[in-house]
């Protein structure tokens, strides 16, 4: 077998890809001690995290180290919630922490994985569930806070790929208390009034807790129930809620949700160009193409003597005819050679030809023949019968 060789690049992409098609390893928790740990200026939060046996690298990014209630030392025990991941320069893995308490399984945890697991029971991921994406959707509806980034981006996005699709914000509140129940009324309310084409539920990144309404089973049964398509799009690209496992379609990013519903009208005018370009080709070939088909009819044979083939037919016909005529003069003259052969033995055979050599016939009244002295007695009339007429005679 013959091995292609592939670039280091290549070989930690693909184990990149592996690690991230992997759903058990989008959210992990684990538990270990803090070894090396190192707060760096940036405010990125670097360490190991290890057991009796094995060790991994950690790294919690600063947009995830305000929600800590603590602060992180070595040799501290500690339970990390985050994804696994492979970074590509160096060729290792290492768990990418989005939130992180000092010991114990934290109860949101404990209670996103219950529903998630209760949900996925139910069918509600599955995939012949989800709804397609319209191609070419006139109005957009977005569900998301009425400040911030998160609009913003998707209104720049989506104008800037096409600047004829409407974009209609129904604002509602993304964390805190009663956010969830607004979300889901919101999406009811976008189905009923028939708002849009398809729905963008969207928030910027932050930790378990700030995400925790798009967690809540209130608001993945109405993005279930819904009508009207939904594409997920809840914190960063690392984030996985629940309502990205039941929406239709998930994005990594608001932006990228824009992208995923907004299809590019550059690219659709180049391509409806394309067609035309097509439909123009294909039409010219087929113009082409009858058009030597007519001048090949046009030089035929049947267009410049039209009467040819009736003319051969017409000689055909007198062909048979003549045909026929001999063969009823032959079958006429063998049939009556056979007629004159029969006569002549007939007339060879004829009783009547031999009574012109002198012989008659005898017969008595009742025309019998008389074959015997036997057949006759005395006094008996008789008929004699001769080649040219008959007479009677009296037996003396």
């Amino acid at each position: 077998m013959k091995y292609e060789a592939i670039s280091v690049s290549d070989l930690n992409q693909y184990i990149k890809n592996k690690i991230a098609d992997d759903e058990m390893l989008n959210n992990v928790l684990v538990k270990g001690e803090i070894s090396n740990f190192k707060h760096h200026y940036t405010g990125h939060l670097y360490f190991t995290l290890k057991d009796e046996n094995s060790l991994i690298k950690c790294i919690m990014f600063k947009t995830y180290t305000p929600h800590l209630n603590f602060t992180p030392k070595d040799g501290m025990k500690v339970m990390v919630f985050g994804t696994v991941s492979v970074f590509e320069r160096d060729g290792v893995y290492q768990i990418y922490c989005k939130a992180m308490q000092e010991d114990g399984m934290g109860s949101l945890y404990t209670a996103y994985e219950e529903l998630k697991n209760k949900l996925e029971k139910e069918g509600l991921f599955e995939q012949s569930h989800k709804k397609e994406i319209p191609k070419m959707p006139k109005c957009i509806g977005v569900l998301t806070s009425n400040t911030g980034s998160v609009i913003r981006d998707i209104i720049n996005v989506s104008t800037r790929r096409n600047p004829n699709v409407y974009i209609k914000l129904l604002p509602v509140p993304v964390q805190g208390e009663g956010a969830a129940e607004k979300i889901a009324s919101a999406i009811q309310l976008m189905n009923e009034k028939k708002l849009a084409d398809v729905i963008i539920l969207a928030r910027g990144g932050g930790s378990l807790e700030d995400l925790w309404p798009f967690n809540e089973e209130i608001v993945a049964r109405a993005i279930y129930a819904s009508d009207l398509p939904i594409i997920s799009a809840v914190g960063h690209e690392t984030d996985f809620t629940i309502s990205d496992f039941v929406a239709d379609l998930r994005a990594p990013t608001p932006s990228a949700a824009a992208e995923l519903a907004v299809p590019n009208i550059r690219d659709i005018l180049l391509q409806l160009e394309s067609y035309q370009n097509r439909y123009r080709l294909a039409l010219r070939k087929k113009v082409e193409f009858m058009r030597l088909r007519y001048e090949k009819c046009m030089n035929s044979r049947v267009f410049k003597e039209p009467l040819q083939k009736i003319n051969e037919r017409y000689i055909m016909l007198d062909m048979k005819i003549k045909t026929m005529q001999n063969n009823i003069t032959n079958i006429y003259k063998e049939k009556k050679m056979n007629c004159m052969k029969l006569i002549s033995t007939l007339d060879a055979m004829s009783p009547l030809k031999t009574l012109t050599r002198g012989y008659v016939i005898a017969q008595k009244e009742n025309n019998e023949v008389i074959k015997s002295i036997k057949d006759i007695k005395k006094e008996d009339e008789i008929k004699i019968r001769f080649c040219d007429g008959e007479a009677k005679a009296k037996i003396i």
